[in-house]
């Protein structure tokens, strides 16, 4: 498959977002951020192919990305997903991290996943949003516990993960299905040392 040529996702004359006077380091995904997306994953698709389940020819067009964005937000108001792009310091849509199944009552958890391309690799934008996403899952959502599981050989994303304070509590064999096998992965998790129960989180 033939990859469009990449293209910023900022027009010309756009100005990156702006959040208590520093460039924002994530945000909310939206309908928008499809065409980026699509882009994104069709120039990394050998890179991320490793790390990934075997994706549909559809997830990489714009058609495809819509639809998933669509389902991500539908989630997100349910409560059950925060779904984030991660940009880079002129606003530009460079990966993706997500929340994945928030839930409440005695266990205010969540996992967490994220990619960031290839060319933005191994510069400190995955530490950064990590570590942001951790803090909106801690300070605005009032969650105990961020959970994140990585392939055993995936030795990058784990430095991002210890460096965020995340610490290694096992493994789980055959965890998730990557690249068409079933793959063991090393298990991590964070926690919120100042947790407080708040009555404004969904119960």
């Amino acid at each position: 498959m033939a990859c469009p040529r990449f293209r910023s996702s900022l027009a010309e004359g756009d100005m990156p977002a702006w959040d208590d006077g520093r460039v924002q380091i994530t945000r909310l995904i939206t309908s928008e951020d499809a065409s980026a997306l699509d882009e994104l994953l069709c120039v990394n698709r050998e890179f991320l192919a490793p790390w990934d389940p075997i994706r549909s020819e559809d997830y990489f067009t714009a058609h495809g990305q819509h639809a998933v964005i669509e389902a991500d937000l539908q989630q997100h108001e349910q409560g059950s997903k925060l779904p984030h792009v991660i940009l880079d310091d002129s606003g530009r849509v460079i990966g993706r991290i997500t929340l994945n199944g928030i839930v409440r009552g005695p266990f205010q958890s969540c996992a967490m996943g994220y990619w960031v391309s290839a060319s933005h690799n191994g510069r400190g934008f995955a530490k950064k949003a990590v570590r942001e996403i951790v803090r909106v899952a801690f300070e605005e959502l009032g969650l105990h516990r961020v959970q994140a599981e990585t392939l055993l050989h995936n030795v990058r994303s784990q430095r991002v993960l210890e460096r965020n304070g995340f610490v290694r509590f096992g493994m789980a064999p055959e965890y998730l299905n990557i690249a068409g096998r079933w793959q063991d992965h090393a298990m991590y998790q964070v926690v919120n040392p100042s947790w407080q129960p708040a009555e404004r989180h969904r119960p």
